[in-house]
């Protein structure tokens, strides 16, 4: 039955994306969109080695991704891969280089989900694990379950075997200045904007039609223990269905749940048939930005479509796809986004 199922979704999806025109380009074989956070920074406020650094970077992450797509492997397989990934690079605020939390610790949040099974698997408040994202997976895969928290999260990982690391591992010098800052001020109030940013994520298409997103975070500098945002939460943070598109959000994740970012552009495309780019920019801008809330996604349909939509002025991005022989690609970090 699921071999037919997957037959039938494919067959719709195919109609949907077939050209109609012999001058049309040839179909996207596969997609790959990434993020490294939003927020509020220009070119002022990075240098020419940060921007370069930052570059690299994205780079590295989206080129592997392009590799492993190209030689025929899993969406979901290639977004958790590029995600680990960026949870070792410590530029970005998810794994290694994770903010602290205001008792000083680092409690990481991962989610993934698979378009075509719709499974998903998710972590909060995880502590001592080298890839979050990859105990989220295990979710998905080893567990009746699709959410762990704190300890419990903790003990699951440890049943599956998942890869340890000390407190020091996680530790900049970047996200320790940040701490620092804060700690300055009152506890109650909230950091600034430019120190939301950081959380990392990937979608893609691969060769089968199949859609996957994953996202990962260390979360807000000097949140409260126990805070958690959009990033772990299918639905805000991330999303994928095969019928409609994957997600992965970045941004003040308070708002990303308030308005159910992900899940709202989800519906706009099945309910409202409105078109990738015009469903992001209505959540991003008409719902969640409309309350204050800043931040985007990266977006990938069934088509192959990609959109990077932020009402920050900010947010590090790069995608990747091929049609025929021909594979186009971009990184970028700054705005303003034009609507």
């Amino acid at each position: 039955m699921k071999s037919i199922a997957f037959f039938l979704t494919s067959v719709l999806v195919l109609s949907a994306c077939q050209t109609i025109s012999n001058d049309a380009p040839p179909p996207t074989l596969w997609s790959i969109a990434i993020h490294g956070g939003a927020g509020h920074f220009g070119q002022e406020d990075l240098n020419l080695d940060q921007q370069a650094a930052y570059r690299s970077s994205l780079r590295k992450a989206l080129s592997w991704g392009e590799n492993e797509l190209n030689q025929g492997a899993r969406a979901v397989d290639v977004v958790e891969g590029v995600v680990r990934l960026m949870e070792d690079d410590s530029l970005f605020n998810a794994g290694r280089g994770a903010v602290f939390t205001s008792e000083g610790t680092h409690e990481l949040d991962a989610s993934i989900a698979d378009g075509l099974s719709r499974n998903c698997g998710a972590v909060t408040g995880l502590q001592g694990y080298r890839h979050p994202i990859s105990v989220a997976r295990a979710v998905m895969d080893s567990s009746e379950h699709v959410f762990f928290s704190g300890q419990g999260a903790g003990k699951f990982a440890a049943h599956q075997g998942a890869e340890s690391a000390p407190p020091s591992w996680f530790d900049t010098d970047k996200a320790y200045q940040r701490y620092l800052r804060a700690a300055k001020r009152a506890g109650d109030e909230p950091a600034p904007i430019e120190e939301k940013r950081g959380t990392v994520g990937c979608v893609a298409m691969d060769m089968q039609g199949t859609l996957a997103a994953a996202t990962s975070t260390g979360g807000m500098t000097y949140k409260r223990h126990g805070r958690i945002g959009d990033s772990p939460i299918v639905g805000a943070g991330t999303w994928a269905d095969n019928r409609t598109c994957a997600i992965s959000a970045t941004g003040w994740g308070e708002y990303f749940i308030r308005t159910g970012v992900a899940q709202d552009v989800h519906g706009r495309m099945l309910h409202g048939n409105q078109t990738l780019q015009e469903a992001c920019e209505a959540a991003i801008f008409d719902e969640m930005g409309a309350l204050g809330g800043d931040g985007g996604v990266v977006a990938v349909n069934a088509c192959g479509d990609v959109a990077l939509v932020f009402n920050s002025s900010g947010m590090f991005r790069a995608y990747a796809k091929k049609q025929g022989q021909t594979v186009k690609s971009e990184v970028a970090m700054f705005g303003p986004y034009a609507r």
